[in-house]
């Protein structure tokens, strides 16, 4: 019998807590895979709805690891209950991305500064204007220096938050690369706008599995099992971020 949870989505497990700094991918496999390729004495918290999240050690810090399904609305879901009712204080995302910028390749690293979006989930907060979801400059200062000393090119800037895997409007990759986005997901804006308004921090780490305009596309097993730079740069940044 679990501990009793404030959340349909997440009960802890006997035993179990949530570490400070959660690594969230959208797939819970891909979460699986993180926690028994790189966690040490990792443990199993979570496992409703399938939705796998673990708490190990990584370089002696602990750290968990826990998927959040896609898009804004289940990705925020997640988030939102781990910033306010399980004492999170910091959530990096590791996903997929699509790439639209020129000089962007399949299995670049991308770290998101800060993330547009379609979504009307920032007129909530009610600020006159727009909310511009930015990233928490400490774990972003980590991660580029992570990145630098581990020799990973990683392409730095703005990418575009969409609530739509297939839009409407054709034209929208295209009016998002002329605006210097480096590539298109369904997560960031809603992670920095939840923590932002919770006084929390984050983080979205990318990299490319396919590019809109080129062709280029990796499998769907080799984006589960794949993408090592981002996981250790992510890892990397999990452990030096002063929390």
């Amino acid at each position: 019998m679990g501990k009793s949870s404030p959340s349909a989505c997440i009960e802890l497990k006997d035993g179990t807590h949530v570490a400070k700094v959660v690594l969230m991918p959208g797939d819970p496999l891909r979460a699986k895979y993180v926690a028994e390729h790189y966690l040490e004495n990792c443990v199993l918290f979570n496992d409703v709805r399938n939705m796998y999240g673990y708490t190990g050690t990584y370089e002696g810090k602990e750290v968990s690891v826990m998927g959040s399904g896609m898009g804004m609305p289940s990705f925020t879901l997640y988030a939102y209950e781990l910033f306010h009712f399980f004492g999170v204080e910091a959530i990096i995302r590791i996903g997929s991305a699509g790439g639209i910028g020129d000089d962007v390749h399949v299995r670049d690293l991308v770290i998101a500064m800060s993330a547009s979006t379609n979504s009307t989930m920032a007129t909530s907060y009610a600020l006159p204007g727009i909310v511009a979801p930015t990233a928490s400059y400490e774990l972003f200062r980590e991660a580029v220096k992570a990145a630098e000393e581990m020799n990973v090119h990683a392409k730095i800037g703005t990418v575009y938050t969409s609530d739509f895997f297939y839009h409407p409007d054709p034209e929208v990759n295209q009016k998002a690369k002329a605006l210097g986005h480096l590539g298109v997901e369904m997560e960031a804006a809603g992670l920095y706008l939840t923590a932002m308004a919770a006084g929390k921090k984050a983080l979205a780490l990318f990299q490319i599995s396919d590019h809109v305009f080129t062709g280029e596309a990796l499998s769907a097993a080799e984006r589960q099992d794949s993408f090592h730079e981002m996981m250790e740069v992510a890892l990397k940044t999990a452990v030096r971020a002063e929390i």
